[in-house]
């Protein structure tokens, strides 16, 4: 068996890289009018099968969690009347690990079932709760999601043993969906194994985008989507991006992160009859705060209010205009990146130069 990897320069591949890609900066930090950080990546507008806007290269990268939604699709109809909302939600989720999700997700299975769940240890995303906790599999912020795919199984009557395995049914059924999604052309050029155990396949933001798109086409069709808005606590947490977007827009959106640096929000809009999906890469990956900008950005031009984050500390955020298609760019400047009443902590107020003082 080879070594793999075999070289630190990266080996030669038919696959594009993220050295490959034309990033484009979204949004960068300046301290008194200087740039001190810069964060590049991409975005992806699609309505139905249509690309609305595009900017920053069309990445290939994994969805990770982002994808959660369309696996717990391969059992919508038997977990429908089996669980709760809270059940529901906590499916989708990528948890902080807070006892209130870690209750939701052991509500799943029965104590005996407990054994069969394959999420890696973990401690809670929390930062109390990773000082003071030992690491268990409930911590994972994928339990709830491993769960119900376990409940799922025995419902169907599947083998429950290699769940997590790409020649499961649960993968196999989980690419038919993706193709209803994208078309039954639609082939994966890798399959890697996800941080929770999972198969994640490699698609490019702009099949992302596609896919958020037409959950909003489609979210009628199952109970996903009001799990999403009933229970926005349970899907990330306190102050996560996705709870945060899903409870500031009424139920007219549904946001989850993913791994490595994804946001991914369906939306319905009046504009965008078959339904809208933006999706937010980030080159260099996790990095909520920048995302959070880019993300108040565009639901700011679309009517919807999200807030600032917490402030930065004696900088500022600026957006750069490609991140929304070029009839929304003039509603860009509608949607300050800082909040009144801390404008100014990045410089004095007074002219040092003047000697008279």
């Amino acid at each position: 068996m080879k070594v793999y990897p075999s070289s630190p320069l990266g080996e030669k591949s038919e696959l594009p890289t993220g050295r490959d890609v034309e990033w484009e900066p979204l949004v960068d930090f300046r301290r008194n009018g200087v740039s001190e950080n810069t964060i590049h990546g991409a975005v992806s507008w699609y309505s139905g099968d249509k690309k609305i806007h595009a900017w920053g290269g069309n990445v290939l990268c994994y969805g990770r969690s982002m994808m959660k939604p369309f696996y717990i699709k391969i059992f919508a109809d038997e977990l429908k009347e089996t669980t709760d909302w809270k059940q529901k939600a906590i499916a989708l989720a990528s948890h902080n690990g807070t006892a209130q999700h870690v209750e939701a997700a052991q509500s799943l299975l029965s104590e005996g079932e407990w054994g069969l769940m394959l999420t890696p240890l973990d401690l809670p995303l929390v930062q109390f709760g990773r000082q003071v906790r030992r690491p268990r599999r409930w911590y994972n912020n994928s339990s709830g999601h491993h769960a119900a795919i376990l409940k799922g199984c025995r419902l169907k009557g599947w083998n429950r043993a290699g769940y997590t395995l790409p020649n499961h049914q649960v993968f196999k059924a989980f690419l038919d969906v993706v193709k209803d999604y994208l078309g039954p052309d639609y082939e994966p050029l890798r399959v890697a194994r996800d941080g929770d155990g999972l198969p994640t396949v490699a698609m490019t933001v702009n099949e992302l985008a596609q896919c958020y798109g037409k959950l909003a086409q489609k979210k009628q069709e199952d109970w996903i989507w009001e799990a999403f808005t009933r229970e926005a606590d349970l899907i990330g947490g306190f102050n996560r991006l996705d709870t945060t977007v899903i409870k500031s827009c009424n139920g007219k959106v549904i946001a989850k992160e993913g791994a490595d640096g994804l946001l991914g929000m369906a939306i319905e809009h009046p504009d965008y009859p078959d339904g809208l999906g933006v999706v937010i890469k980030i080159a260099h990956g996790w990095n909520p705060q920048a995302t959070w900008y880019v993300a108040r950005s565009i639901l700011g031009v679309l009517g919807m209010e999200l807030r600032n984050p917490y402030p930065l500390r004696r900088q500022k955020a600026f957006v750069v205009p490609g991140i929304v298609p070029e009839n929304l760019v003039s509603k860009i400047e509608e949607v300050p990146t800082w909040d009144e009443w801390d404008p100014d902590h990045d410089r004095w107020y007074f002219d040092y130069q003047d000697h008279n003082w």
